[in-house]
């Protein structure tokens, strides 16, 4: 009988409970905001103990994902580097090839030369010089140099960056020059095909990739053709890296030059001393004082 009694207490406590549960929730709720609003301090204080009484089950649980991840990554990045490898192993071969051919190809120049009685071409002096502004818009590639007249820069010699071709000096002031880029509408820089000795002209259009217009003959042209600078017009030295064909469709032939233009930081304006299309302007000569005599 005791049993049984205890039994229909225990179902009448529990049907209690499922009944008024949901209100139970409710009103702890309420009294949760309530004590919340009324203390904040103390809330605060509550979320802080939790919080730290949670953080080394919470550090326990992830460590062996964490773990897990790196070991994953690891083997990755190791896949990863055995490809790498793979590939440099490969380029070196090549690089080592070609630079017993560029070896060869320099003792047979010097050989050639000798016999030739080859004048040699003049030097060239150049002056570094800070890109300080960019002046390109839709109607003009040009950059502001921060080197002028007083540092030796004048109008239509070439700027380099490293070994490649990026333009000329347009404009010169005391202590700052204009670089009109050979992407430019105004700029006609004379080139070669480098695998044909083909003569053309590489004309700006203001877009990244100008235009090969004037192209002698009928070559064969591909694309990733190397484009240098041609003597034609005494503009520029021959040689001078300029891009690479990157498209040839309807007539239209298109190059990518070696270097962009937001790429440019630092420049070579460099004077080979040609006057080519643009005359360099020598300054005037000191004027000599007068002597004489005063009363």
């Amino acid at each position: 009988m005791k049993q049984s009694g205890a039994t229909g207490r225990l179902a009448t406590v529990r049907l209690l409970v499922q009944r008024f549960a949901f209100l139970s929730l409710i009103v702890a709720s309420v009294a949760l905001m309530i004590l919340g609003k009324a203390d904040i301090v103390l809330i605060e204080r509550t979320r802080a103990l939790v919080g730290d009484a949670l953080a080394p089950m919470l550090d326990a649980m992830a460590r062996p994902a964490a773990t897990i991840a790196r070991i994953t990554e690891n083997f990755h990045e190791l896949a990863n580097i055995r490809t790498e490898n793979a590939r440099l192993r490969e380029e070196n071969a090549r690089l080592m090839h070609w630079q017993t051919v560029a070896r060869r190809l320099e003792a047979e120049n010097v050989v050639l030369h000798d016999h030739l009685n080859t004048v040699p071409d003049p030097g060239s002096a150049f002056v570094t010089a800070r890109v300080i502004g960019d002046m390109g818009s839709a109607f003009g590639h040009s950059m502001l140099l921060g080197a002028g007249s007083k540092d030796g820069v004048r109008k239509g010699q070439a700027v380099l960056s490293g070994e490649v071709l990026v333009g000329h000096i347009a404009e010169v002031g005391m202590r700052s020059s204009r670089l009109l880029l050979i992407t430019d509408i105004n700029a006609r820089t004379p080139v070669l095909l480098e695998a044909t000795r083909t003569q053309a002209i590489l004309t700006g259009d203001n877009t990244a990739r100008p235009r090969l217009n004037y192209v002698a003959g009928s070559p064969a042209i591909s694309v990733g053709d190397r484009v240098v600078t041609a003597a034609a017009g005494g503009a520029f030295p021959p040689g001078i890296p300029v891009g690479a064909i990157s498209s040839f469709n309807d007539g239209i032939i298109r190059v990518e030059p070696f270097i962009q233009r937001h790429h440019l930081e630092f420049v070579a304006v460099v004077d080979y001393g040609l006057g080519g299309i643009l005359p360099f302007e020598r300054p005037p000569p000191p004027e000599r004082r007068r002597r004489g005599k005063e009363e």
